[in-house]
């Protein structure tokens, strides 16, 4: 290698690394969400947000056990924690200690009332909840906030750039998505022991969703963002991973392994973001239009589809909900609940577990062939040299994901409190994700972007995604799950 593919992929020690560093924290709230477990409510405090109408309900501790702390409190208690653990990762990382707390305080804050706002019913609520919310209509956004995060943080960063150099310290958007990303492993992991109480063939058909999105809908998508947009590799391999894969992580998991500059995955997660929310409205519609006497179809769709586990998960509750009173209405068939989501959510399972291990797969052919911004190539592939590229937070993702799995699996009566404790986590894993989209509008110049070429990305994920993927898995999954249907009840 030469002197910059040195300088660019030089050793950094484990307490200084950002990718060190949301290993031991997702461990960390990993490590503490399993107190249900052994009897111990360790993270139940934690703030979550409620669809609301009515603000004053908007907000409870996450669970039952602190039912009688109220909102604002919660919330207090879950900035002093998030502060407290992040300001040491990133004072051992070389922080500034009051410019950093001051930072983070200041984003946090914003990031939690971008949640608060996102999650008002007109905006948030799915069409199954709008009766019992006493709503007409709603827009079914559920991750709306993280949207509006990103905008507040693109006008804090475009208009008011000395604000925004102030907070720098603290906007860390790589760091936030990687912490939640391995503390979305133990939610991945425990979701997995409970569906193998499914038939075998959610099991098969989630193991040819993997195939299907990794050696099909990846090199494909690759080729055509190469060959008739003329991406670069540095911008075409994370954005297929995008596209065709799952998302945000997926895309920021690729954009790790290969050493793409900090704005790759920064644009492509803006982009991500948006087209997972038109799916959420318009593919559950679709498959209640379509699919309402070929359920599980549904489902299986709805998670090869929407790139996005949060997504693909709430579309699978969507279409679950919808389908079920189409079929009552138009067949007379009362199905039981909640088993078109679990096809979804086990076929998103099968996908997502399989990021850590494409993006090893990239990290190594990246290195072998020398495919990345600086030209440069590995004379000699050395386990060191694949090592330093690795994106060391996908061991902490697998770490989560197994150690659930395997526990659940030698112990099923734990599985209910373990995904009490998961459901805790996941309530931080929120709050990293908004902390992350605010960072990424902030760090943004959209002069730039343009510049980058925002345009021809929205027309390779719209060339993509509605031209093959989508109908790809719907063909799939028809040829998988055709005639295969939830328990009758009383049937």
């Amino acid at each position: 290698m030469n002197a910059e593919g040195n300088e660019l992929f030089q050793k950094k020690p484990m307490l200084k690394s950002e990718d060190w560093w949301a290993v031991w924290l997702g461990l960390f709230i990993f490590a503490l969400s399993l107190g249900p477990v052994i009897g111990m409510d360790l993270l139940g405090w934690v703030v979550k947000f409620n669809v609301w109408v009515d603000s004053s309900k908007a907000l409870v501790p996450v669970s039952q056990t602190f039912k009688n702390m109220s909102g604002i409190y919660s919330a207090f208690l879950t900035y002093l924690f998030l502060l407290v653990i992040t300001t040491i990762g990133a004072v051992a990382m070389g922080a500034k200690v009051k410019k950093y707390i001051i930072g983070f305080s200041i984003i946090f804050w914003i990031s939690f009332f971008c949640l608060f706002f996102g999650n008002n019913a007109y905006i948030a609520a799915t069409p199954d909840k709008q009766a019992s919310l006493k709503i007409p209509w709603s827009m079914s956004l559920g991750e709306m906030g993280f949207v509006i995060a990103m905008i507040v943080g693109l006008i804090i960063g475009n208009f008011f750039e000395g604000f925004a150099k102030f907070l720098e310290e603290a906007a860390k958007p790589e760091w936030f998505i990687k912490t939640g990303i391995v503390i979305l492993g133990a939610a991945i992991g425990i979701k997995t022991v409970g569906a193998l109480g499914l038939a075998n063939t959610v099991i098969i058909r989630g193991l040819c969703a993997v195939i299907e999105a990794y050696l099909i809908y990846w090199p494909v998508t690759y080729f055509i963002a190469r060959k008739y947009f003329k991406f670069t590799p540095e911008w075409a391999a994370p954005l297929a991973s995008g596209v065709s894969i799952c998302g945000v992580s997926a895309a920021i998991a690729t954009a790790a392994a290969i050493r793409a500059r900090p704005i790759v995955p920064v644009i492509l997660s803006a982009v991500i973001i948006v087209f997972v929310a038109v799916e959420m409205l318009i593919l559950p519609l679709m498959a209640s239009t379509w699919l309402f006497h070929e359920p599980m179809v549904a489902g299986s769709w709805m998670g090869l589809a929407v790139k996005s586990d949060g997504g693909a998960v709430s579309s699978g509750a969507i279409a679950d909900s919808m389908i079920r009173a189409k079929a009552l209405t138009n067949l007379g068939i009362r199905w039981e609940e909640g088993w078109i989501l679990m096809v979804a959510t086990t076929t998103k399972v099968f996908i997502v577990v399989f990021i850590g291990v494409w993006a090893f797969i990239l990290a190594v052919v990246w290195c072998v062939f020398g495919i990345d911004r600086t030209k440069t190539r590995c004379d000699k592939v050395s386990g060191g040299g694949i090592w330093e590229r690795f994106p060391k937070f996908i061991i902490g993702f697998l770490l989560t994901f197994l150690l659930l799995l395997v526990i659940g699996l030698k112990n099923p009566s734990i599985v209910k409190a373990a995904t009490v404790g998961s459901d805790q986590a996941n309530a931080l894993r929120t709050f990293f994700f908004a902390l992350c989209f605010f960072s990424i509008g902030m760090i943004t110049n959209v002069r730039k972007l343009w510049a980058a070429g925002i345009g021809r990305i929205v027309a390779v994920y719209v060339v993509c995604l509605f031209g093959f993927i989508i109908w790809i898995g719907l063909v799939v999954s028809w040829v998988f799950y055709h005639g295969i249907t939830p328990p009758i009840i009383g049937g």
